[in-house]
């Protein structure tokens, strides 16, 4: 009894870690790790998002650090139970809090962090708010978190190489976030959206995001033609499934809130505008109307 009793006490934190983040293996060397399409709270540590893992033989590199300093080390646990590998770099795809706030974890633990000027500019114009909501969110989880900003920052490119694997990253211009970048990989055939792409959940769009810009960020990416993609939230997928979750509901809204412009429409028909195609993906009732209305704002004064 009492051997039952130790395995499961050991299985038990592994267990709750399993509810929070998904491991979906990619391709050879590359996963997905995949943590809830919610809202953020004391259990998830602000890692509500999608995060992503390639393993080389000198390193592993990682997508996004994780949305506090203890939500960096749920990472590293899950990372530990795919590889004995050391995180050597953690690139910072945008500006949001699960894209930079764990960033103090993983340069304690000798990784180099890497970001867009953009977006590191957008770290420090945002700390402060993110920081004060996520003490409502997570509480006692957001102890240890500090703002803590790239090692290597980049205005449109940045390239490098670990192991026999190379890693391109372009700040194609603003989308969710100012500093918005994607990560391909061409061995693996592989790129890492950040929040550039949602799949499966509504798109957020907030007063830090460009309407307008957004889709050419998509195009960008697209243009890398790559068989895998690994999005800011949601499941890896593929090219075709990207663009039917965020392109095309792009392009839809932009259409919408433009026709309501040109007819004289103001900003009380904006959330009635027509979204009803993309009913079908999570979170659309908490976020469309919104998204609309921030649309409008955004395009009304262009």
């Amino acid at each position: 009894m009492r051997f039952v009793l130790a395995a499961l006490l050991t299985l038990s934190p592994l267990a709750a870690l399993a509810e929070v983040l998904e491991v979906q293996p990619v391709t050879d060397g590359v996963w997905a790790i995949v943590g809830p399409k919610e809202q953020r709270d004391a259990a998830n540590l602000a890692n509500n998002a999608t995060f992503g893992l390639v393993v080389t033989d000198a390193g592993a590199v990682l997508m996004d650090p994780g949305g506090s300093w203890k939500g960096a080390e749920m990472l590293h646990d899950t990372i530990r139970s795919l590889t004995d590998q050391p995180v050597k770099y953690v690139i910072n795809t945008g500006g949001q809090d699960h894209r930079w706030l764990g960033n103090g974890y993983w340069q304690g633990q000798g990784a180099t962090v890497i970001a867009s000027a953009a977006a590191v500019q957008d770290h420090h114009a945002r700390a402060d708010m993110q920081m004060m909501g996520l003490a409502q969110f997570l509480g006692e989880g957001l102890a240890g978190t500090e703002p803590a900003y790239a090692d290597v920052t980049f205005t449109d490119n940045h390239a490098f190489d670990l192991g026999a694997i190379s890693f391109q990253i372009t700040h194609p211009g603003p989308a969710h976030t100012p500093g918005d970048s994607f990560v391909f990989v061409p061995q693996k055939d592989t790129v890492f959206t950040g929040d550039i792409v949602y799949v499966e959940r509504i798109l957020g769009v907030g007063e830090q995001s460009s309407i307008t810009d957004w889709p050419a960020a998509f195009e960008a990416m697209a243009a890398t033609g790559a068989s895998h993609v690994v999005p800011g939230h949601g499941h890896a997928t593929t090219m075709d499934r990207a663009r039917a979750d965020t392109y095309d509901y792009l392009m839809n809204l932009l259409a919408q809130i433009a026709a309501l412009i040109e007819t004289g429409g103001d900003l009380s028909g904006a959330a009635g505008v027509d979204q009803s195609a993309f009913a079908g993906l999570e979170q659309f009732d908490s976020l469309s109307r919104k998204n609309a209305e921030v649309a409008f704002v955004q395009m009304e004064f262009e």
